[in-house]
């Protein structure tokens, strides 16, 4: 028995997780690709999720955190690792939100932004309009400080909970997040098992902010490829322009390796034409980075984040 089995063996031997072994990455993921990973845990409350990061670590292993890969592109090999994810998939438990004095919004780590946008415009609160056709988590969206349309989670993320290497709860403030543009304190480390947060917003009009989340829906319908498997965007925005209309100039729209291509709707993407394996998306984001250097000197950061077999995650 291998050690990796006999952590796995551990986590069972806790009972309150659901544990799902040799579970195809391209089935927890937006891209829809990636091959199997060991094992995916499923605490089914928060109170279980530090015996099972302790079990993780005490085999020698770093524990994956996964929310709903929205941000993920995974290797096509097997995956010698551990996933511990906040979604309810299989579990039983189920995210859970609370509204809180002073126009704020406690919620778990679990939660889809789509749903605390909704709860946010039903209770007449503003600020999370921006997000609500994001398809990510809160957890996975405050590890990597999403954004978009102006907006981003360090404008509206009062304190964040997580479970800390020493195993004990910690309640950080905003400022302890670090955060910056698309980066936080949890991309540096990822020992930290982010639990729940609390939202500061501002009263709205529900009329208003509802008539705000379909304007910016309309415009990611008519602006975004939506319609296919994708991580987002693809880069970071360069300090000098704009990612997407640097790979379109460079003319890379539609530029395809394999099942993988430079969408054709929005530049800044790279999606899932159907088939598409991990070495295909490297290409061609590969590609794209040397074009758009070759000929405007600019270098493209990777936003999407790759998920091989080397320890902890690599953020290339």
């Amino acid at each position: 028995m291998t050690e990796i089995d006999n952590v796995i063996a551990k986590i069972r031997a806790l009972k309150t997780p659901t544990i799902i072994e040799n579970e195809p990455m391209s089935k927890l993921t937006t891209f829809k690709i990636g091959g199997p990973i060991r094992a995916v845990v499923f605490p089914n409350s928060f109170e279980a999720v530090e015996p099972v990061i302790t079990a993780i670590k005490r085999g020698g292993l770093e524990p994956l955190f996964l929310g709903n890969g929205s941000n993920l592109l995974c290797t096509d090999d097997p995956i010698e690792r551990i996933a511990v994810c906040s979604r309810p998939d299989g579990s039983g438990y189920q995210p859970y939100t609370e509204l809180l004095p002073g126009s704020r919004i406690a919620a778990s780590s679990g939660s889809l932004l789509g749903r605390l946008a909704m709860v946010a415009m039903t209770n007449g609160l503003s600020g999370l309009e921006w997000s609500s056709g994001i398809p990510g988590t809160l957890g996975g969206a405050v590890k990597m400080n999403a954004g978009a349309y102006g907006g981003e989670m360090s404008q509206v993320i009062e304190t964040v909970t997580v479970i800390s290497p020493s195993r004990k709860e910690l309640t950080l403030s905003n400022d302890a997040c670090q955060f910056s543009y698309r980066h936080s304190r949890f991309c540096s480390d990822d020992s930290e098992f982010i639990t729940a947060a609390v939202i500061k917003l501002q009263p709205g009009d529900p009329a208003e902010i509802q008539s705000k989340m379909r304007e910016l829906s309309k415009r990611r319908k008519d602006k975004q490829p939506i319609d296919l498997p994708s991580a987002g965007s693809t880069f970071k925005r360069p300090k000098d322009g704009y990612a997407a209309e640097l790979i379109e100039k460079a003319g890379l729209k539609g530029y395809r390796t394999g099942g993988a291509a430079v969408s054709e709707k929005h530049s800044g993407f790279i999606v899932n034409l159907g088939g598409a394996v991990c070495s295909d998306v490297l290409r061609v984001m590969e590609h794209v980075q040397e074009e758009v250097l070759r000929q405007f000197g600019i270098e493209l950061e990777p936003e999407v984040k790759i998920i091989d077999n080397v320890l902890p995650i690599r953020y290339r």
